[in-house]
């Protein structure tokens, strides 16, 4: 079984309709098409519970909300593929007590909307009990409300946690020199032009097809359809190969 961790969002289109987003969500995107043994773990805000929990459970797999004190909120501007995003709220943190809800599984992926919703104390806790994937957004994207705004104050001893780290082009210039953080396998997205995978000294680009489409959690689905593939047996390239198709078929459905 794998597992999937992360706050839920709000998110406020130009067209003014509130939407679920947030890597649970985007995530479970992907889990939906892959019919694999899994479970989400989520939470957010009661007063948001019933509008942002009933999408995410329709698509299938087994879900646990906790409650929050708050839910991440977003403002979108899209300009092609440009995506512009303002904070209106931020979400919980997760302390190593809240994992008493994470089911026994080999494989974890975390998916923080912010820097320090998975302190260095959780991620040492997850380690200890599974190899852990993470996305970047929880290294560089400051916790801050207004326009996002990424920057590498970080804790470096984050990484030593870490299995698997997902970064967009954006994060991964944040960062610098990704093979010097030491984490065995690490995914730079490149949009609609595919991925890269780095591990055991070993760099290899896996091309994509672009769609369309608003793209908004393809990295989500992504990460999320890429650990299901290593549990499965696969090595990273295939599994990124896997992943890319996967979220065509989440983009175009």
């Amino acid at each position: 079984m794998i597992a999937l961790l992360g706050n839920l969002a709000c998110d406020l289109f130009p067209d003014g309709v509130p939407r679920v987003g947030g890597g649970a969500y985007h995530g479970g995107r992907a889990l939906r098409r892959l019919r694999v043994p899994a479970r989400i773990v989520t939470r957010c805000a009661r007063a948001q519970r019933d509008v942002l929990l009933p999408p995410l459970v329709r698509m299938g797999t087994p879900v646990r909300w906790m409650a929050g004190e708050s839910t991440a909120t977003f403002e979108f501007e899209f300009h092609g593929e440009e995506r512009k995003m303002q904070a209106v709220e931020l979400g919980d943190v997760w302390r190593p007590g809240d994992l008493s809800m994470l089911p026994s599984t080999r494989w974890v992926h975390i998916a923080p909307l912010f820097r320090g919703e998975f302190p260095t104390e959780t991620l040492a806790a997850l380690a200890r009990r599974c190899r852990v994937s993470f996305d970047a957004q929880g290294l560089v994207r400051a916790p801050e409300l207004g326009p996002l705004h990424l920057d590498a104050n970080y804790d470096p001893e984050i990484l030593r946690h870490l299995w698997v780290l997902k970064l967009a082009d954006e994060e991964a210039e944040v960062v610098g020199d990704v093979t010097a953080l030491g984490v065995k396998e690490m995914l730079v997205t490149h949009g609609s032009r595919g991925s890269t995978v780095y591990y055991g000294g070993v760099k290899e680009f896996v091309p994509a097809r672009a769609l369309d489409v608003n793209a908004t959690g393809a990295g989500d689905a992504f990460a999320t359809a890429y650990i299901v593939g290593r549990q499965a047996g696969l090595r990273p390239v295939g599994a990124a190969r896997r992943a890319t198709a996967v979220v065509a078929s989440v983009l175009a459905g």
